[in-house]
Formats: structure tokens, sequence, C-alpha cells
């Protein structure tokens, strides 16, 4: 018969055990733990600083802004012209024009900062120093008699003399005169007109009320188109005066004119009726004419 011999196949039996129990403690002296793996799936990232490459908008502010709110400064308002800061402010828009170096005059901007009164130049004024001599006069003294004190010197030598002070009258005496003469219709109300209205009849002659120059003879313009064809005339550094509503006008701007002298014709431009509107300003803000103006 055939076949393996019972004593080889026990052998091979525990053969086989034997290999089996080494491979097994082999494996047991194998660690069976794993190295930690740190999960950074649920850990925030560092935040990153986002530039924005678009530089910010520089804001440019108006011309003159540095001035606002100071003596002598207007800041442009909506509507507004030379011609109507100019009345506002006693002065003349050439003036104002070249006290700001405007290269337009007819181009300013809402909050722009315009000089409106003259520059102040300050000058060092002179210091007179007191003029002494250094020279000994001599004198002969009679025997016996006394000797005569040094007289102390005049105050007048030594103090500088004071330059005369104009009045401060000398702008207001004008001599006014009316400048048309038509009856009161309307008189002074500064929170509407600014002026009074003398009634008349188209082409009665306007006339200046003082002497002056013409700063303005043109139809009004912006928030003066009310005004129509209007004359303004600078007295001096202190007055101005206005002549609205006028069919046609006489003179010419930066002429000379002498009280009395007509320069225009009543009508009605930028009106309803026939009538002379007048103002009177005084360092730019409206004054009732009739307290400065003889009895009419």
């Amino acid at each position: 018969m055939f076949g393996v011999k019972p004593v080889e196949t026990k052998w091979s039996l525990w053969a086989l055990v034997v290999v089996a129990g080494l491979l097994l403690s082999g494996c047991s002296s194998v660690s069976l733990s794993r190295a930690p793996v740190e999960d950074r799936g649920n850990v925030p990232k560092p935040a990153v600083a986002v530039t924005d490459p678009t530089p910010a908008p520089v804001v440019k502010l108006p011309p003159g802004s540095e001035n606002a709110g100071k003596p002598g400064y207007y800041t442009v308002k909506p509507k507004d012209t030379l011609i109507a800061i100019g009345l506002e402010n006693g002065a003349s828009h050439k003036d104002i024009a070249r006290w700001n170096n405007l290269e337009n005059p007819n181009k300013i901007e809402i909050g722009q900062v315009l000089r409106v009164a003259p520059p102040v130049i300050e000058g060092t004024s002179a210091v007179t120093k007191p003029v002494t001599s250094g020279a000994v006069v001599a004198t002969t003294v009679a025997p016996g008699a006394p000797a005569k004190p040094a007289s102390a010197p005049a105050a007048t030598s030594s103090a500088p003399v004071a330059a005369p002070v104009a009045s401060a009258s000398s702008d207001d005496d004008l001599g006014w005169i009316w400048p048309s003469g038509g009856a009161l219709i309307a008189g002074f109300d500064e929170g509407k007109s600014k002026g009074i209205d003398i009634g008349g009849a188209s082409g009665d002659a306007v006339v200046a009320a003082a002497d002056g120059r013409v700063i303005w003879a043109a139809a009004g313009e912006g928030t003066m188109r009310h005004y129509g064809n209007l004359i303004i005339v600078q007295h001096n550094k202190t007055y101005l005066t206005a002549y609205a509503n006028n069919s046609t006008l006489l003179v010419k701007e930066d002429q000379r004119i002498k009280k009395g002298q007509k320069i225009a014709e009543m009508g009605s431009t930028g009106t309803d009726r026939v009538k002379l509107h007048f103002e009177l300003r005084r360092l730019g803000i409206a004054v009732d004419p009739t307290k400065y103006l003889p009895a009419h």
C-alpha cells in the first residue's frame, strides 16, 4: 500500500506547529501602534493681510480753503458771481479778480475762498531818532555873573512828529443827492430789497448820487438778474451805490463820473414796472439811503 508513513506525517505536523509558533512570536515583538498623525483639517489658517492696490482718492480742497472764515475773505456760494460778491463786500469785481490772481474772472467754484478786501502791506515804520549834537559850544561868562543853567532840550526836538490822522468821517462827507426826482414808492427793507424804489416814467433821467468811478455797467448776472440793466459806482473805500432796472445805460465801466451826471434812463428791465431801484452800500452792507440823502 502506497502513502505517507505515520511517523513522517507526525513530524511534519510538528514542524508546521513550531514554525507557526515562531512566526507568531516574531510578529508579537513588532509594535502594532502607529505614530500619531496630526490632523490639520480643523486648524485655522493664519490671517493674511490683503492690501488694496488701488490708492485712496485724493480729496481736492477748493482754492483758498485755508482762509475760510478769516476777515476779508468770502466763501463762494451757489450761483455767485464776482459782481455780486463785489457788491456784497463793497469792492470792484476787477479788484477781487486781481487780488486772487484769477485768470478767468467768470470761472469760480462753490466753496472757493476769495480775498474781498485789499491785501495789507506790512511795512516797517520809520523810527525817528532824536538829533543830538556832539559839539560843545564854549560861552564866555562875565566875571561875577551867575552862570545860566543849561536849558533842557525842547520836547519837539527829540520826539518824532506824528503824521496827521484823517478824519473818521472823511469818507462819509460826499454830499449825497437823490438819483431821481420821482416819488419814493418802496422803502428800505434789508431782508428783501436792500434798497429803495423810486417811481417815474420810462426814459426819466437817473443821475449819480455822488462823485465816483463806474465799476459795473451791464445787465445783472446770476443772483442779480432781477437788477436788470445795472450800474454800480464806487465812491471811495467805504461806499458803493447801485442803480438798477434801467432801460438805457449811458456810462461805461471804469469811467469817472460827477455828482448829478446823467448815467442812465429809467426803465423796467428785470422787474414788472418802471422804476429805479437804488441801493447804498457801506463797506458792503446795505444801509437805508434815506438816512444819507437830503429831505425829498
